[in-house]
């Protein structure tokens, strides 16, 4: 219901047409893609110190799909940090306050279209 509630909102915040509406909806996905794609990316490269860079990676390419992409990845950074904060909370999570803010300074460095390989690890290979 929320997201309905944000997606309206942000239509009339925007003034977007039917046809606008159908491309934030395609940035959005777009965007979420994008994520998901430097998740796997970071997965697979399994080098340490590399999980800033690929979420500031993977939310510079969302931004750069447009105001779809950008709430995309806004949502997905805010969910994923919720449940992380609930983990942490429950006992199961070693993620420390530390990293969670430096973590969010790097989605927020990439949603706002600066490079992300501001964050790139030495010597993580040139496929990333």
């Amino acid at each position: 219901m929320k997201l309905f509630i944000g997606l309206i909102f942000c239509s009339l915040v925007m003034g977007v047409s039917s046809d606008g509406l159908f491309s934030f909806f395609k940035e959005a996905v777009q965007g979420a893609s994008d994520l998901w794609r430097a998740y796997w990316d970071m997965k697979e490269a399994n080098y340490q110190n590399s999980g800033r860079y690929f979420r500031a990676r993977g939310n510079y390419e969302a931004a750069q799909r447009g105001p779809g992409g950008i709430w995309a990845a806004k949502i997905i950074s805010n969910v994923r940090e919720y449940f992380q904060g609930l983990l942490q909370y429950l006992g199961s999570s070693s993620e420390r306050e530390e990293d969670q803010v430096s973590n969010r300074r790097a989605e927020e460095w990439g949603r706002s279209g600066q490079d992300p390989d501001h964050f790139r690890p030495a010597g993580l290979p040139k496929k990333y």
